[in-house]
């Protein structure tokens, strides 16, 4: 496989191959990243469609600042093309108050990654949006509020709240599966 630096040289220098290549090489990368906001599939392949658009239109802007630069650029594109159809579709949703601290860290290491996914995807668009942009994204509650429009507490809110329930999924994963 070519280098980021390769494909992007490729890139700008109008290779007609150079945008098949990137696009197979990153689109299920960046389709994760959109089914993690976006729990409809359809509605994800179009904002992932939406992003390659923003991606190759703006390639000439981007700063190559080493490997994995060119990957983690994508996909913050993703991530802010599918946080902003669920602020324009009206999907995301808030709460003021602050639930208690979950009582314990949910041992996620025997529970398959599809199936962590799958969790994520079922918490409700407001959990799943904080939840995402926290762990995945790394970002910090000031940082998410200042985006998604909403208080700091919301966000924190929002994030203790998706950590239940999906502690509250795990174990009922693992009894199933006769882990417990």
């Amino acid at each position: 496989m070519e280098s980021e630096e390769q494909l992007l040289k490729s890139l700008t220098q109008g290779v007609p191959s150079a945008r098949r290549r990137l696009y197979d090489h990153y689109a299920g990368c960046l389709m994760a990243v959109c089914m993690r906001y976006l729990s409809d599939r359809y509605l994800a392949q179009d904002v992932l469609h939406d992003s390659f658009v923003k991606i190759l239109t703006s390639i000439g802007r981007f700063e190559y600042r080493g490997e994995g630069s060119l990957k983690a650029w994508m996909m913050r594109i993703a991530a802010n093309e599918s946080l902003t159809v669920l602020r324009r579709n009206g999907r995301f949703e808030t709460v003021d108050n602050i639930p208690e601290e979950t009582d314990e860290e949910p041992d996620i290491d025997q529970v398959p990654m599809n199936e962590m996914m799958r969790m994520i995807g079922e918490l409700p668009t407001g959990y799943r949006t904080v939840f995402n942009m926290f762990v995945f994204e790394e970002r910090s509650h000031k940082s998410i509020a200042l985006e998604l429009g909403i208080k700091e507490d919301s966000s924190a809110s929002q994030f203790l709240r998706a950590k239940k329930i999906l502690a509250k999924k795990i174990k009922e994963y693992k009894h199933q599966q006769g882990m417990t």
